[in-house]
């Protein structure tokens, strides 16, 4: 009998019409460590469950994971009620979970757990030994995948920040047997050349195996004791690994790293020209104050300066002079006046006016002025005085 020829389509519906017929994987009890977590937007669950030597896809809808009365994690050990069947766009398959229960943590996890707790009592995670990040490097040395996404989002972060930074690959293992290894060769490797002020190591995101590789206890202990600083980018921003702990900065992603290992150009230019323009401000201001300062004392010596003050004191002087002088005119005036005034009275008391006016004066022989006939005998020796001479001889009185 000749078979008909099935499109994908067909082939994948044909699987997913078996499995959902099919009772035991309509109602399957599966226990694994929970991996690969992410919670859509829409309310829906992703994840993987694993055990040590294999793993499947599952996926449960907001309607059930309404029902949840705990918060999944990665590495977390459940048991999920589930039926198998297949997604026909894809062709995968996957368990479509109705209830999920809390079992315990997963080995792995609890593995992590036991190491970061050792490390930390150590001390290996102590902030006093974290080394300061050079924001202005000369050269970076990255230790990850040369293929893998995060090398090229570290290199397209530095290089947009600062193209003049140097980049060094030290192309590692990320994941899986070896890995390992090659990342402390890697940071070993930098620290042994001296080449770079600082290292790189991460990866992009993963399940917590996919992330195993960094955490090992020989990788901690290495970032420890390097002489070089060293920013872990491992993963998305909600998984943490040994190396996080252990390196000098923690960055939530590898583009993250870039972000943090060098510090923007651009952003520092428009920083130093904030600064430039807040000092300008400030020296203007100041400027402005001494200018103001600089003016008063400037008032204050012109109005103290000896110059000046003695024009002034000459000014003074010239004015009360001429007020003197005005006095002394006066009294100079005055005086004439009151001179004048007694010279009239003089002039009008004047005995040789009297005689001008036909009057004279008449003394006997002894000088004795006569105004009296009495003062006379019948005859007498008398003296006439007369405004211009005298006239003597002895006179007849007629009383």
């Amino acid at each position: 009998m000749k078979l008909k020829t099935l499109t994908v389509t067909d082939v994948n519906s044909y699987l997913k019409r078996s499995l959902d017929n099919d009772f035991i994987l309509n109602n399957l009890s599966v226990k694994g460590e929970i991996s690969n977590l992410k919670f859509h937007s829409s309310g829906h669950i992703y994840f993987s469950l694993k055990d040590k030597d294999s793993k499947i896809n599952c996926i449960m809808f907001r309607n059930d994971a309404e029902n949840l009365n705990f918060l999944m994690e990665n590495g977390m050990e459940v048991t999920v009620k589930a039926r198998l069947s297949v997604y026909v766009k894809d062709g995968s398959y996957q368990l479509y979970c109705k209830e999920i229960s809390k079992f315990g943590i997963g080995e792995l996890f609890e593995k992590y757990e036991a190491m970061k707790k050792e490390l930390e009592k150590e001390g290996v995670f102590d902030l006093a030994y974290k080394r300061k990040i050079n924001k202005f490097p000369s050269r970076i040395g990255v230790v990850t995948s040369p293929t893998g996404a995060a090398i090229k989002d570290i290199i397209r972060v530095i290089k947009r920040r600062n193209k003049s930074v140097d980049i060094v690959l030290y192309p590692a293992k990320v994941q899986g047997e070896g890995a390992e290894n090659t990342l402390i060769d890697g940071i070993r490797f930098f620290n042994e050349s001296k080449s770079v002020d600082t290292i790189i190591i991460g990866r992009g995101g993963g399940s917590i195996e996919e992330l195993w590789a960094f955490n090992s206890r020989d990788l901690a202990y290495e970032i420890y004791n390097s002489n070089i600083p060293v920013i872990s980018g491992v993963g998305h921003e909600t998984d943490f690994t040994i190396c996080d702990f252990a390196s000098d900065l923690r960055a939530a992603t590898p583009t993250a790293a870039g972000e943090v290992a060098v510090a923007s150009l651009e952003d520092e230019v428009e920083n130093i020209n904030k600064i430039k323009l807040i000092l300008k401000k400030d020296m203007d201001r100041i400027i402005e104050a001494e200018l103001s300062k600089l003016e008063k004392y400037k008032r204050i010596i012109e109005l103290n300066n000896p110059k000046k003050i003695i024009t002034n004191k000459s000014e003074d002087l010239l004015r009360m002079k001429e007020h003197l002088d005005r006095l002394i005119n006066f009294k100079i005036d005055s005086e004439k006046e009151k001179i004048k005034y007694k010279n009239n009275i003089l002039i009008n008391l004047n005995p040789l006016n009297i005689l001008n006016r036909g009057y004279s004066v008449i003394k006997d022989n002894e000088g004795n002025i006569i105004n009296k006939l009495s003062q006379l005998s019948d005859k007498a020796e008398l003296e006439l005085n007369l405004s211009d001479g005298k006239v003597s001889g002895t006179f007849e009185i007629l009383k």
